[in-house]
């Protein structure tokens, strides 16, 4: 379980430049210099079942179960999310359903507030979803007359482009890259 987090982090550091594994020494420092949060200390149970004491698997989420955001025109900027990305709105009867998004690693890290990364500075958020092939899904954006940035570079963990929905709202669409199964 370890080495799956470990990988994960490693991968994180890849995709967001920055290291997220720090050895012994730069945790001791960091801890000793940094602004600890306040918060109010966990029952004893409730330590135990987070992890907190001895080997405990700490309970935790098991994926997104919805995104939610304001939007000014909200009917419009759903359908637009369902004609060119695939993305159901939340069903409305019975017979609908909603997105089911496919199995697949998520990145969660929040910015610093001053980060030219969502390109408007008065952006908060940006998603990012996978895509099986990110050719075909920006030649299709492309066609619906929706500017697609391709990022030139290919990463180790795979490539990336960028879209803005019809609010503005950066998109970024990553390609995972595929494991290599040669022996």
């Amino acid at each position: 379980m370890r080495f799956e987090r470990r990988q994960l982090l490693r991968t994180l550091s890849f995709a967001f430049g920055s290291s997220f594994i720090w050895n012994r020494n730069q945790l001791s420092v960091a801890a000793q210099t940094a602004t600890q949060p306040k918060v109010s200390p966990a029952p004893t149970a409730a330590a135990a079942r987070d992890g907190i004491a001895g080997e405990t698997e700490m309970e935790k989420v098991t994926g997104i179960g919805g995104f939610f955001f304001r939007a000014k025109d909200p009917k419009a900027l759903g359908l637009w999310y369902r004609q060119h990305l695939g993305i159901s709105v939340i069903p409305t009867t019975a017979e609908e359903h909603g997105w089911q998004q496919e199995a697949g690693s998520t990145a969660f890290a929040p910015f610093p507030e001053t980060s030219n990364y969502f390109g408007d500075a008065n952006k908060v958020w940006m998603l990012n979803f996978r895509v099986r092939d990110l050719d075909k899904m920006a030649a299709q954006l492309e066609a619906a007359g929706i500017a697609v940035k391709i990022d030139p570079q290919s990463y180790p963990y795979g490539r990336f482009a960028r879209v803005h929905d019809p609010e503005g709202n950066p998109i970024e669409l990553w390609q995972p890259k595929v494991p290599d199964t040669k022996g």
